[in-house]
């Protein structure tokens, strides 16, 4: 299977670092990690969130690229559907930032080991609502739709998000861990972030709306 380059793929890939930027649950449950156990629990559970996003992506790239492929309004409409939903999330995100900072620092007083830290972000990632509508909704409005494979752009830009993801969600994972004491002691600056997220978020879901019009 040949993987073609799409010709908006710069592009794809600035939508890719806001999204992955944007404090969603797997920033926020790297962080977490990061505050409660340091760097390195945190990075463990990002490898495995960039793992479980890779995998979710695989799904969708042979469930979903086949039918883009025949239909139009297949298309359009995850788009749409998507872009609401992100919408949703951004609000939901908002409403209750408060809950998800306090579940933030609670933790637990036992580290987990490498392994179960792998496993536990891997599933973070897999059922990530947030990775799912970006592959499902987003991704596919930068696919080259006159291409022969749009399976084989779909595999390729997936795994372009997993790595970016892993990039990313680290870099969040090693400055909490750094700031660890910090950023613990004050609650108001996680429901900031979270708040953020939730912002970035909402934009993301008008602007997919915006392109499906």
């Amino acid at each position: 299977m040949q993987f073609p380059l799409p010709a908006r793929y710069p592009e794809y890939l600035i939508a890719a670092i806001l999204i992955i930027l944007a404090p969603g649950p797997s920033v926020l449950f790297a962080i977490a990690r990061a505050i409660a156990w340091g760097r390195a629990t945190a990075i463990a559970t990002v490898a495995g969130n960039a793992l479980g996003m890779f995998s979710l992506s695989i799904l969708i790239a042979f469930g979903l690229g086949p039918i883009l492929e025949q239909s139009e309004l297949a298309f359009i409409s995850v788009q749409i559907l998507g872009g609401l939903y992100l919408i949703y999330l951004g609000i939901d995100a908002l409403r209750h930032s408060k809950v998800h900072a306090e579940d933030m620092v609670n933790q637990g007083d036992t580290r987990p080991s490498a392994i179960k830290s792998i496993k536990d972000g891997f599933w973070v990632g897999a059922l990530n609502p947030k990775g799912l509508v970006f592959f499902a909704a987003i991704l596919p409005q930068f696919l080259d739709k006159n291409s022969a494979n749009l399976t084989a752009q779909l595999l390729l830009m997936g795994a372009t998000f997993a790595l970016l993801a892993f990039l990313g969600d680290g870099t969040w994972g090693i400055l909490a861990g750094t700031v660890r004491i910090w950023m613990a002691n004050s609650p108001v600056r996680l429901i900031r972030l979270r708040q953020l997220g939730g912002v970035v978020i909402v934009l993301l879901g008008i602007f997919t709306l915006i392109s499906a019009a």
